[in-house]
């Protein structure tokens, strides 16, 4: 799904090696849509001057109706996509 164009210096940013990236996970189909929409919003993260915050919760719905997630469903999702969010969050915490 990823094919990585990020050199081993720009990786190590994030805490992460080059062999990390090419690790296959398994996603659960319950859990598909949630993370396609957090793939999604990869770029929609709120930043300060210490790093990110979370992610803009105002792009969720359009990004949500891109991927063809109805607003239902965004419902459904949004405790996962938070659970990831926090998650992602104390990865890049971590990395500092």
């Amino acid at each position: 799904m990823y094919e990585p164009s990020a050199s081993a210096e720009q990786v190590s940013l994030f805490g992460l090696s080059l062999a990390e990236l090419d690790e296959d996970v398994e996603i659960w189909p319950d859990n598909w849509p949630a993370f396609r929409l957090f793939n999604a919003l990869s770029t929609q993260w709120r930043t300060g001057a210490f790093g990110a915050t979370g992610l803009d919760y105002t792009a969720i719905r359009d990004v949500a109706a891109f991927l063809g997630i109805k607003k239902k469903q965004i419902q459904e999702v949004f405790p996962d996509l938070q659970v990831m969010e926090a998650e992602a969050m104390l990865v890049m915490s971590e990395s500092k």
